[in-house]
């Protein structure tokens, strides 16, 4: 429980410390504990800590564990930081308050009906293909203007922009450019950085940051 606590106290002493030598105030950043592979054992502590912002990879997963986590503890906001299928659309807008990783049309389409069906929107981002690389999810940012217009037209209101910066390079100028392609595109929210870069996105601008590794310790 006081390793939870420590490391929670550190993440955000270092986010508040970003923020301030950018000019800018700690409580408009969003920390997103990233609980993806952790148990409600692991979770526990650092919701007892007062981390209220999680982050999963998995519909499946979170479904399993976050329902009766949930019920335990109130205030929860849950997050989803992993790609999403098209057929998942439903549950996912059931299960989540957020969703980062809209980034095809079809997925639009899926997320708009779903959303009609449930009555509620979660907050959603668009996840763009920062670095242009084919393994990786994300709407390519050529295609940002077209795939934010098919939201809008399908009725959805999508408040960021999310983006993963490729592995093993210096990441501040992809920040610096989702940071300027929601600035663009009248968008509010930039979801960026995480463990080893979260301080270096909240310099650049990163609303959200998803923190894994710093706050839960090494992945089981």
């Amino acid at each position: 429980m006081a390793d939870a606590a420590d490391r929670l106290a550190d993440v955000k002493a270092n986010i508040a410390e970003a923020a301030r030598r950018a000019q800018r105030k700690a409580d408009d950043i969003t920390l997103i504990a990233v609980s993806k592979t952790h148990g409600a054992d692991t979770i526990r502590p650092l919701i007892a800590a007062g981390q209220h912002h999680f982050g999963e990879n998995r519909v499946q997963e979170a479904a399993a564990k976050w329902p009766a986590l949930r019920a335990e503890a109130g205030g929860i906001t849950l997050h989803l930081i992993g790609q999403l299928q098209s057929n998942k659309a439903e549950e996912a807008v059931e299960l989540f308050d957020a969703i980062h990783s809209v980034d095809r049309p079809s997925l639009v389409q899926a997320l708009a009906k779903a959303c009609a069906k449930l009555g509620r929107q979660p907050q959603l981002f668009v996840q763009v293909n920062i670095g242009d690389e084919e393994q990786k999810g994300g709407c390519a940012v050529a295609d940002l203007p077209a795939l934010l217009a098919e939201a809008a037209e399908a009725g959805l209101t999508i408040e960021g922009l999310m983006a993963i910066p490729p592995a093993d390079v210096e990441p501040a100028p992809y920040f610096a450019l989702l940071d300027e392609l929601a600035e663009r595109n009248g968008l509010p929210l930039r979801s960026m950085g995480m463990s080893g870069d979260y301080e270096s996105a909240v310099m650049l601008g990163a609303t959200h940051v998803r923190v894994g590794t710093a706050l839960f310790g090494t992945r089981p």
